[in-house]
């Protein structure tokens, strides 16, 4: 069966932060749900999150979640993909989606960051026009941070 895919303008909903914290969790699963449902809880807060969603028959598979930095500039916060659904494209699907939603908002750039241990997440941006521009110590590790120019709509 073919991913639905779906599209919220934010996350003020109670249901789709509790939805997201679920899959987030089962993602990333060294990170407890409580951690993911107040991220998401206070980036809404903070920023309005747009999230680009998959489904399948039993619910949600895939997300990429995002915000903007500045006017112009766009922060691909988080993405992934349940991993009994992984290698089907999803991701890329998602991200294709996110930055054509990008283009049409007028923003030229997008930022994301990654670990070198999500190498099919690095993989993944590198593969879709994204350039390494740099790396942070972080919390959990090196950073790699990447950025990709949206070219100008036709």
């Amino acid at each position: 069966m073919s991913p639905i895919f779906r599209f919220l303008p934010n996350l003020a909903a109670e249901a789709d932060q509790q939805l997201l914290t679920e899959l987030l969790h089962r993602i990333f699963s060294d990170t407890p749900a409580a951690e993911w449902h107040t991220d998401l809880h206070y980036q809404q807060q903070h920023q309005p999150v747009q999230a680009w969603l998959a489904f399948d028959g039993e619910g949600l598979i895939g997300c990429k979640l995002g915000y903007e930095r500045k006017p112009g500039h766009y922060y691909s916060w988080l993405g992934g993909v349940h991993p009994d659904h992984r290698g089907q494209g999803i991701a890329a699907e998602l991200m294709r989606r996110q930055h054509a939603w990008c283009q049409e908002q007028g923003y030229y750039r997008i930022r994301t960051q990654t670990y070198n241990r999500w190498r099919a997440m690095l993989l993944l941006n590198l593969r879709h026009g994204f350039d390494i521009i740099g790396t942070v110590q972080g919390a959990r590790g090196l950073t790699i941070v990447l950025e990709k120019e949206l070219s100008a709509k036709n």
